[in-house]
């Protein structure tokens, strides 16, 4: 007997995040890791054993976690085996199948001119018709350049995650040191409203409102320093770490503008995302679908050999040949009757084909969609950093100078003053929360275009009417 195995848009740029107690604050999570990485490519990161540990070095920089996520990130080992399994599918599919051993026994032996048939057995081999098997094979190649192109893309959204928590991770510690800062100013402007309280040039009212000024700081470093633990958190879960893993100061993140148009994004895009890419190669298997579909509807073949053991036959005047063995030679092949199957064979494999440029053009219509989402995103989330760095920040750094003399002369009252102290501290909050914004919106502009978008662009070339077609 034989057997056979199968090896079968949200920008809070121009918010701080951190408002005072009659303003609604907004904490998004996500936002800060790709401007210090802007320039390093999703698809080209290698890890590298000779970077510092993330445990021992003072200053961590993007790369460095890149590197670790690359080794270490259980969602890219589980691609890279799958992409491997897939693989090694091409030679069982490609192989022929298992020959058959069959081995017959009689307990009571069937009596032949010969004599008695005591056993029997046969062996044989299924042989596809030619053809066949390679056209399986085709299938199986795009099962694995499918399977290769998920693997990029789980390295690249991997890669893009961990830019996201790294900017938020920077933005954060940005925005604890700022409510530093401000609290120590709070206290010399809280001195400032107890003394003059005490020579009548302030009411009461002026000391509670600087005193409840420095509560509201203290709440918000509270909740940077929980915000902080989170997000490290959640950059070691990416990195594959103990989740309270300390992880060192970071480099501050570069400012690297655009280097190319929405239009070229798009290109890039087509050429280099994996959905996309998924999807193309989608369409070619559809084609080796229909084309393993016709061969399916041909015959196969079979080949084998028989052998029969004879015993001596129970006679007087035995013949000649009495108990001599039988050997025969077995030949075959399938018919493939039922046309309705075969032709729904061929159908079913057409319209999996169909399917397949409809969903490649879903894709590119969504991607292109996506992008010019983030494109908006990035474009306005470094206008605001041009706006607040260059005009609103001095501006107010002026504005609380010029508030405090003024008050010190007795030209304006203390109120003037500490609100001019509060949009300072919002000011500054609102620039750091641009630049992460302007990393996370860049990181995921990258992502879809499977490239970096400054410095040196390499840029397709435009596809002829033949392949837009």
């Amino acid at each position: 007997m034989g057997f056979q195995f199968l090896c079968s848009l949200q920008i809070m740029v121009a918010t701080p995040l951190f408002g005072r107690k009659r303003r609604r604050v907004t904490v998004p999570l996500a936002m800060i890791m790709l401007l210090v990485g802007a320039q390093v490519s999703a698809g080209d990161v290698n890890p590298n054993p000779n970077r510092a540990s993330l445990t021992t070095s003072p200053t961590v920089g993007l790369a460095d976690l890149i590197d670790h996520a690359y080794a270490h990130n259980p969602s890219i080992r589980k691609a890279r085996e799958a992409w491997r399994a897939t693989v090694e599918r091409y030679r069982v599919t490609t192989g022929y199948p298992d020959p058959q051993l069959m081995v017959t026994w009689f307990p009571e032996p069937i009596e032949t001119r010969l004599g008695p048939q005591d056993w029997n057995a046969q062996i044989s081999q299924m042989i596809p018709f030619p053809g066949k098997l390679s056209k399986a094979g085709e299938l199986v190649a795009a099962d694995a350049r499918i399977a290769r192109l998920n693997l990029d893309k789980t390295v690249k959204e991997t890669i893009r995650a961990v830019k996201a928590s790294y900017f938020e991770l920077w933005y954060i510690r940005q925005a604890r040191a700022i409510t530093g800062q401000n609290t120590d100013l709070l206290k010399h402007i809280r001195k400032i409203a107890e003394t003059a309280h005490a020579d009548d040039r302030a009411t009461l009212t002026d000391v509670i409102k600087a005193q409840s000024q420095g509560g509201q700081l203290q709440y918000d470093a509270l909740l940077l320093e929980e915000l902080e633990q989170t997000e490290i958190t959640r950059l070691n879960g990416l990195l594959d770490r103990d989740p309270d893993a300390a992880i060192g100061n970071l480099v501050t993140p570069v400012i690297h503008p655009l280097a190319v148009d929405l239009s070229a994004i798009y290109r890039l895009a087509e050429a280099n995302q994996e959905d996309i890419l998924m999807a193309q190669v989608g369409v070619e298997k559809g084609d080796t679908q229909v084309s393993l579909a016709r061969f399916q509807n041909l015959p196969d073949f079979k080949i084998g050999l028989f052998y029969a053991g004879i015993g001596n036959p129970d006679m007087p005047v035995p013949p000649e040949d009495a108990g001599r063995d039988a050997i025969g030679v077995q030949a075959g092949f399938s018919i493939p009757l039922w046309f309705g199957k075969n032709n729904s064979r061929v159908d079913k494999a057409m319209a999996e084909k169909e399917k397949a440029r409809a969903d490649r053009k879903l894709r590119i219509n969504t991607v292109q969609t996506d992008i010019r989402t983030l494109y908006f995103k990035t474009r306005n989330a470094l206008r605001v950093v041009q706006l607040y760095e260059n005009d609103l920040l001095p501006q107010a750094a002026r504005s609380m100078q010029i508030a405090e003399v003024w008050y010190r002369e007795g030209e304006s009252s203390f109120t003037d003053f500490i609100e001019t102290q509060s949009v300072w501290y919002n000011f500054q909050l609102a620039l750091a929360r641009a630049k992460a914004d302007y990393g996370i919106s860049l990181a995921g502009l990258e992502r879809l275009a499977g490239t970096h978008l400054t410095g040196d662009v390499q840029l397709p070339s435009p596809p002829d009417a033949k392949e837009a077609q």
